[in-house]
């Protein structure tokens, strides 16, 4: 069961927000969905009825983040089909205006397979990659 249906992080603008979520995106094989003037979106969207719905929007405020005044930082992790794509997706966001957040590696703390890599967007989201399985 996928329990998400959607899921939006708001960004003060696209210009450094596109080609960083586009790099990221692609790394974790997610297929961009939209592109509008004021939105991003990435993974399935689906036809009524169908069910399959689950999807990344990325939005603009046209100004300061909304959590730049309180300091606040969100945080969300994304599932990565492999290591590799963990890899890739650090390695991506690094390429395009994301700071490290956490290189790839083992978190044992959370589990003995837990696989993952931070980054912070170029207006200090906190996202995450992470791949459960075996090496």
């Amino acid at each position: 069961m996928q329990l998400l249906d959607h899921v939006s992080i708001t960004v003060s603008g696209l210009a450094a927000a596109r080609p960083f979520y586009n790099a990221v995106m692609q790394a974790l094989g997610a297929e961009k969905v939209y592109d509008r003037p004021d939105a991003l979106g990435y993974g399935e969207r689906c036809g009524p009825g169908s069910g399959q719905h689950t999807y990344l929007s990325v939005f603009a405020t046209g100004g300061a983040p909304p959590d730049a005044a309180s300091g606040a930082r969100r945080h969300w992790c994304f599932k990565a089909p492999d290591r590799a794509a963990v890899d890739a997706f650090h390695a991506a966001g690094l390429a395009h205006g994301g700071r490290d957040g956490g290189a790839p590696g083992l978190r044992p703390h959370y589990h003995a397979q837990y696989y993952a890599a931070f980054l912070l967007d170029p207006d200090g989201n906190r996202i995450e990659a992470v791949w459960h399985g075996p090496a």
